[in-house]
Parts: structure tokens; sequence; C-alpha cells
């Protein structure tokens, strides 16, 4: 992926970075797209229970086949999807004669041949098990003890894991985050690094871009009153006067949030 700097014609396309999209193709099959309702970050009730979403551009769902069964497949374009940071891949399976949809690896270019077991090799985008193949293999969309035969790990564009030890009992694999998971051996895992690697460098340049995507401003709490937000209130700008949390009062930074690991 490429990016491409607006000239500076305006504030706020004078720091703007947004992908060229030259190497995708934005016609989705048909039979694997879907039309689905937004709910705007809310339950059954109406409620919000997600804040700062709403709006945002129309979109139609591409169900990526994580569970595909073929021996080889060829790549027929590669197209963007709205609803995931990654590029996705449009394969064509000679034998079955179906097309779907993989999430792209990083350098994956159309006409490529992709395999899978572990006698297809270890190029971009080809999979197989774990304990198939080599230490120091960089992979993504990695299956978990639960999940085997799915992608679950490493799906965000250029993201990845390394497959760093083996044995007959477990392997191990470093994700991007510097944690080092346990899988089993037969867990299923792609060659190659997650497309759309400069993703991370995209600057969207205004607010309204930011709202066609579907997201809603932040507010901050200092500048909130006292009934909206723990840090509201006072005379003049105030700093909120204590550790920073939430709008219902439970510490926001530095607090671990995650709950279980997958």
């Amino acid at each position: 992926m490429t990016l491409t700097k607006l000239k500076p014609t305006t504030p706020s396309s004078r720091h703007t970075l947004l992908s060229s999209f030259k190497e995708t193709k934005n016609v989705p099959l048909k039979d694997k797209t879907k039309g689905f309702s937004k709910v705007s970050g809310r339950n059954h009730t109406g409620k919000i229970t997600i804040r700062h979403r709403g709006g945002g551009h129309k979109r139609s769902y591409r169900r990526i086949d994580f569970f595909a069964k073929f021996d080889s497949a060829i790549v027929e374009r590669i197209e963007y999807d709205p609803n995931r940071t990654a590029r996705i891949a449009r394969l064509f399976s000679p034998v079955s004669k179906k097309h779907f949809y993989i999430i792209a690896p990083d350098k994956l270019e159309v006409g490529y041949l992709i395999q899978q077991g572990s006698s297809s090799g270890y190029n971009i985008g080809n999979s197989g098990y774990l304990k198939d193949m080599p230490l120091g293999t960089l992979l993504h969309c990695i299956g978990t003890n639960s999940r085997m035969d799915k992608g679950v790990l490493q799906r965000a564009a250029g993201t990845f894991g390394q497959l760093i030890q083996k044995s007959d009992a477990f392997c191990v694999v470093r994700l991007s985050s510097g944690e080092q998971k346990k899988l089993l051996p037969n867990t299923l895992a792609t060659v190659g690094v997650v497309s759309n690697v400069e993703h991370q460098h995209v600057g969207l340049g205004k607010a309204g871009r930011k709202r066609w995507k579907g997201v809603r401003p932040t507010v901050r709490g200092v500048a909130m009153n006292p009934v909206d937000h723990p840090h509201g209130g006072g005379e003049g700008k105030s700093s909120g006067g204590r550790p920073s949390v939430t709008p219902w009062a439970k510490p926001a930074h530095g607090r671990k949030t995650r709950k279980k690991k997958v």
C-alpha cells in the first residue's frame, strides 16, 4: 500500500495522508456480501451502551471464509473492505469452482497461487499447521486453542505473529504486542504479514472524514459541567483536580481492563 499526501489547499489538507487504493478493486462478490443495519452503539432498548458511535457511510459486509478448505486457489483481485483495516483477497479455486475471500497478506499480488497443507511450502498466503512450519515463520490469521481451525489472532493491518518454539505438546507464537501464546501443534495459521502495513500512518486530516467512518465526537470531561462528569466544573480552565476517571468515576488510565486471555 502507498500513501497519498494531499496538496495543502486548506488547513485540514495540509497534514492529510490517505491510502491511494491503487491496488484495490471495489466491486465485491454479490454472493459473499450482505447488508447490515447500524445500531449506533445502542442495545435492544435503544440506550447508548458504546459512546461515540453513529452515522457514517452505508456499508455492505464481506464474508471472509476462515474455514475455506482447498488444495490451491488463484488470487483474482485485491479489494478494499470498509469493515476492517486490512485488505481482502478474492480467490478462485479451480477444483471447487468457487470464489471466496481471505484476509490479504502483504505483497500478495493478482495471479499468485495459494495452497494449503504441509506440502504447500511456506510462501506468502499459504496456510498450514504450526507443527509443520519452520521456526521464525511470520504468521497471521492464527487460530486459538478453542478454535484451531479459524483465524482469530493477528488480523489487523500490519500485524503478525512469529513462531519461536515448537514441541510435541505445544508451539509458542510471539504476537505483535509482545505477548507469547502457547498453542496446540494442530493450530492453523497463514504465512505472511497482514496487508495495509502503512495504515498506522494514515492521517484523516479533518473531523468530517472521521464522521464518514461512523465515529462521533469525543468531549473532554474538564469541558463539561459537574453534573455531566467528575472532571467538570471549576473556575476557569481546571485540570480536574483528581486522578483521571471515566464519566462513571472509575480509574481511566493505568487500570487493566482485559478479563480473559484467548
